[in-house]
């Protein structure tokens, strides 16, 4: 009974707490979120598939918390690639979404 009311509390815990699970690295954090109609000039890298913890113990997470962790990975994971843009391509999905990876400063077509 008491690892039960432990691991309930813990979860409410773990899901009002402010701080974010995933941190933007220093490269991700050049990265832009924009939406497909602002790419038309980019150069097209390729696609991201990320993914996430998006229930704790049976329990949902913040959608909205969830989005913008998925953004955050997304960013980090197109910085690998040198990507300094993503658009979204998919709605997020069991804590999964994917992303577009662009290229699009220093671009001339």
């Amino acid at each position: 009974m008491k690892k039960t009311i432990s691991l309930c509390t813990l979860a409410g815990i773990l899901l009002s707490s402010g701080c974010a699970w995933v941190k933007t690295t220093p490269e991700g954090e050049k990265v832009r979120v924009l939406d497909a109609d602002e790419v038309a000039t980019c150069k097209e890298l390729g696609n991201t598939t990320v993914s996430l913890v998006d229930k704790i113990a049976g329990i949902d997470r913040s959608r909205q918390k969830v989005e913008d962790e998925l953004r955050i990975l997304a960013r980090n994971s197109a910085a690998k690639i040198g990507g300094d843009t993503v658009v979204p391509i998919s709605e997020v999905s069991d804590g999964q979404q994917r992303f577009a990876v662009y290229r699009c400063i220093g671009v001339s077509r």
